[in-house]
């Protein structure tokens, strides 16, 4: 019995975490330039790459450690200028977000110095962020209306029934607009992805703009959460070998196009509670079953880009935004929670969400700095 609750779990948070999640990776590797094989091949080493870190850190820690790719940090780029050594630059970015992860995991003052960016000021940033991705399903309304409205209408009235499924459902509905669309579901020649290398190059603008606020939103707002919904359900694995796990398979799928890798906190209580398993130490098991149906669902990632790059105009980014509701709600209910902060945090948001770009360098860089510089004149002024 509790072999087949962790069966069912697993594939449920599969289902979950990809179908919930691969619009804003697909809007993220395609902002940073990627071509269609590029974004097939982003989206296999992702899915491959968090199915793979799950099943790893679940076997060797007996923790249901689900991981995931960074869902943040791909919107950080939808939002963000591409490189200009275009899609090569981003994968070297993406490559020394993983690096500084590894140090991270072994290198204490790491942490604590992305620990020292106060909570709300990331929050604020990640807000900022997401803000411009989540009017597309609005504006959408008044361009296409047949497509943007029953994929908001299915949003909603799913969350009123089980949020965890809503953006699985609108994903439904968008599939179906594709066969509507094009009067049948378009098929590619090849449903199994073929892998594309991209070999990383490095810029200053690429460490500044990208990989370092990759790091940052993916530390604060993934991995450290991740850790923290282990141990309210009870377990204690140990967060430095984890954080370095993950940074080290990142590094690894980096070339093949994926976004940074994470320890997950939806799906790692998802899979921590008594649904998952009835016996509290055999719970791992909704990890490891999660990480394999991610690597099948990454083997299918060419399917997936194929039916999204057919499907009607706006219908890709209404998804995307409605896919990011949720995170923003979570963000900008952090980011005003603390009397202390809250003006750091408001600066930060509005500076971000301006779409501000100087030197090549995006609003998010912008927004973390003048919060931090504002939240420190505070401190220091009493305020």
């Amino acid at each position: 019995m509790g072999g087949s609750q962790a069966f069912t779990a697993g594939l449920v948070v599969a289902i979950v975490g990809f179908f919930s999640s691969f619009p804003i990776f697909l809007a993220g590797v395609e902002a940073m330039g990627a071509t269609q094989a590029q974004a097939s091949s982003a989206l296999m080493a992702g899915a491959l790459a968090m199915g793979l870190a799950g099943i790893v850190l679940a076997l060797w820690t007996k923790t249901p450690a689900s991981c995931a790719w960074s869902t943040p940090g791909a919107a950080l780029l939808a939002a963000s200028a591409a490189d200009p050594q275009g899609f090569s630059g981003a994968v070297g970015a993406f490559a020394l977000a993983g690096a500084l992860t590894v140090v991270a995991g072994f290198w204490k003052p790491l942490v604590r110095l992305a620990q020292s960016v106060p909570g709300p000021i990331t929050q604020a940033m990640l807000a900022g962020v997401l803000l411009p991705i989540c009017f597309t399903p609005i504006r959408a309304v008044a361009e296409a209306p047949a497509v943007a409205l029953p994929i908001l209408l299915t949003w909603f009235v799913a969350t009123r029934i089980r949020r965890l499924f809503a953006v699985p459902a609108a994903v439904l509905v968008t599939f179906g607009l594709v066969i509507w669309h094009n009067g049948t579901l378009p098929l590619p020649d090849h449903a199994l992805t073929a892998p594309v290398w991209v070999m990383p190059t490095l810029s200053l603008q690429g460490v500044i703009g990208l990989a370092v606020p990759l790091f940052i939103v993916t530390m604060a707002t993934q991995n450290m959460p991740g850790v923290a919904v282990l141990r309210t359900n009870g377990f204690t694995p140990p967060p430095g070998p984890m954080f370095a796990t993950v940074g080290a398979i990142s590094i690894l799928s980096a070339p093949f196009g994926a976004v940074q890798t994470n320890l997950a906190a939806i799906t790692a209580a998802m899979c921590s509670d008594e649904h998952a398993h009835p016996d509290h130490a055999k719970r791992y098991w909704a990890a490891v079953w999660a990480g394999v149906f991610y690597c099948v669902f990454g083997i299918f990632a060419a399917l997936v880009t194929f039916v999204a790059a057919a499907a009607p105009p706006f219908a890709m980014a209404t998804l995307a935004g409605v896919a990011l509701f949720g995170v923003f709600m979570t963000s900008m209910t952090g980011a005003l929670r603390a009397d202390e902060t809250r003006e750091a945090a408001v600066l930060t948001f509005i500076v971000t969400a301006s779409g501000l770009t100087l030197f090549g360098i995006g609003g998010a860089v912008w927004g973390l700095l003048v919060g931090g510089i504002v939240h420190l004149l505070n401190m220091r002024g009493g305020k």
